[in-house]
């Protein structure tokens, strides 16, 4: 998006919001064209949801940390030598969620950034058991650290949808959303199933699979092993007590 002053400027940020993981760095983008020295120009990045309002203030080149919100405080930073070239992008550290809102960037006063956090996708854990009702498998998928809120899908092998209840979604303390869900599946060769837990809205995804048929394979494996084993033990045990009768035949004899 674009703002011109008095026909000479023309303030450009993103055309769409700004992404970001929690704890981690972002770049809020703001730029003059054509491009003009700002470095002893006034620079306020701000939000009007907050009192006091600046996110970042620096007046006549030099920053003033004392004005602006505590919550800002030692991560913010405008860099000097992107100042010379009319670069007001504003760097924020360690970014937490009271950081999402919208900001605005001057001198031209126009709303640049808005700031959708999400937090690092973390893993999905998969666990089974028994069902012993219909002979079955009971599958549960968890997956704790999201924001925004996500969704919850279970997905056959062909990648339709299956069929379980309303995945479980609690918010913590900290403001993040932990989800689960079960479903009760067949246990049949070459049953694949996925657990997915995604944020449409921001194409973030995690998915994990779980394939139904390689316990059944190993199962099968483990038995062949064990025959096998008692078969060999039984043919070296008659061989064993064939020539032990055979040696004292002749001790007989």
């Amino acid at each position: 998006m674009t703002a011109s002053s008095s026909g000479q400027y023309q303030m450009v940020g993103p055309s769409t919001p700004v992404l970001a993981m929690l704890g981690v760095d972002v770049v809020l983008p703001c730029h003059l064209e054509p491009a003009a020295d700002e470095t002893k120009s006034t620079v306020e990045w701000s939000r009007s949801d907050l009192s006091p309002r600046f996110v970042h203030l620096r007046r006549d080149g030099v920053d003033l940390p004392k004005k602006q919100h505590l919550s800002y405080a030692g991560r913010t930073h405008l860099s000097s030598s992107r100042l010379k070239h009319g670069d007001l992008s504003l760097r924020l550290s360690n970014v937490k969620l009271s950081d999402e809102g919208k900001y605005s960037c001057i001198p031209l006063g126009y709303n640049l950034a808005c700031l959708l956090l999400c937090a690092a996708p973390p893993n999905v854990a998969v666990s089974a058991e028994a069902d012993g009702s219909s002979g079955g498998v009971v599958l549960c998928c968890e997956s704790a650290g999201w924001y925004p809120e996500p969704e919850l899908l279970w997905l056959d092998s062909e990648g339709k949808l299956l069929s379980a209840g309303p995945p479980r979604t609690l918010r913590g303390p900290d403001g993040l959303y932990s989800v689960s869900s079960r479903v009760t599946v067949e246990t049949r060769p070459s049953n694949t199933f996925s657990c997915r837990v995604q944020q449409s809205n921001i194409s973030q995804s995690r998915t994990f699979f779980r394939d139904e048929s390689s316990p059944a394979a190993l199962a099968i494996v483990v038995v062949v092993l064990a025959v096998c084993f008692i078969i060999s033990s039984s043919g070296l045990f008659a061989f064993w007590k064939l020539k032990l009768h055979k040696k004292s035949e002749s001790l007989s004899v």
